[in-house]
């Protein structure tokens, strides 16, 4: 009985112990409607396969991934998944890439938002965006309690993710300090941006078509291509970007990634571009492939470093 006894005691001590390190979950619009919704009879479906894909968004949110707060540098990083528009490639390019910064203090925020090709959206092309900046909204809302500072949060995308990460950099939302709700008096405003082989502009000649299909529809105006095409967005209060991109990228073009440099230099924003003659595109952490474009996690995390009061 006393052998009994003390398990459940020791139980009781240890579960909170270990939530305390579990990575969790926070709803982005938590007891409001999510925004630009509409009634729809789909589901959202999770492929758990060699890469954990999930598809038709209903109720987005962010994992939150904490390092020790004995090791954390107080940088967080909102990680965007890449996946077309179409779907998340929500380990491949999330929740991987959030324990890898982890490992070295900076805490990884996996963000999954809602896809456009989904049937829930009233203006598809604006849920992508919408979400991302509540994820940034909601990490300085939570800083002090997560041991974040406001002014170290970022944002990382691959691939169509990457055009989200740099729709966010180049789109800027400071906050609203009048709001109703105290998440939107904080600001939207990466204070870096990380770009993985990213779709940059959805210009015809140069567009991964199926991203901009998917965020646009097959015959958008002009003026929307315009506006989502981000090399065309960048102004001088962008803020400082890491790029790496493969030349042999046959499924976004290396002209995407020189595309967004070249703005960034002529605004006079500071940025650090990679480019691998070898890696192909998608390629996550680079991990079990051949190739120099598996020493980026390295330069990446030296060059994050460098912000660090």
């Amino acid at each position: 009985m006393m052998k009994i006894l003390a398990c459940i005691i020791l139980m009781a001590f240890s579960l909170p112990v270990q939530a305390q390190f579990d990575p969790f979950t926070v709803p982005l619009y938590e007891n409001e409607p999510v925004p630009n919704s509409k009634p729809s009879d789909e589901k959202e479906e999770i492929d758990r396969g060699d890469i954990v894909v999930v598809r038709k968004v209903q109720e987005p949110n962010i994992q939150v991934f904490l390092p020790s707060k004995r090791n954390a540098t107080r940088q967080a990083v909102v990680i965007c998944p890449g996946g077309g528009y179409g779907v998340l490639a929500y380990d491949w390019e999330g929740t991987d890439i959030a324990k890898l910064l982890n490992s070295h203090g900076i805490a990884g925020i996996v963000l999954k938002y809602r896809l456009p090709a989904s049937g829930s959206q009233v203006n598809p092309h604006e849920a992508p965006l919408m979400d991302a900046q509540r994820a940034m909204r909601l990490v300085r809302q939570h800083a002090e309690e997560w041991n974040i500072d406001p002014g170290q949060v970022g944002v990382m995308g691959f691939s169509a993710g990457g055009h989200l990460a740099s729709t966010l950099a180049t789109h800027l939302d400071k906050g609203t300090p009048d709001a109703d709700r105290e998440v939107e008096t904080f600001s939207a405003r990466p204070d870096f941006a990380i770009l993985g082989y990213p779709v940059i502009s959805l210009k015809e000649h140069i567009s991964h078509i199926g991203s901009r299909n998917n965020l646009l529809g097959k015959s958008p105006s002009e003026e929307l291509v315009d506006y989502y095409s981000n090399d065309l967005q960048v102004g001088d209060d962008a803020p400082p970007t890491f790029i790496f991109h493969s030349q042999d990228d046959k499924t976004v073009p290396v002209q995407h990634s020189l595309l967004f440099y070249e703005a960034l230099v002529d605004h006079q924003v500071p940025v650090e571009m990679h480019l691998y003659p070898i890696g192909g595109h998608g390629y996550s952490l680079g991990i079990n492939a051949e190739g120099t474009h598996t020493d980026w996690t390295d330069a990446c995390i030296r060059w994050l470093a460098r912000f660090r009061p």
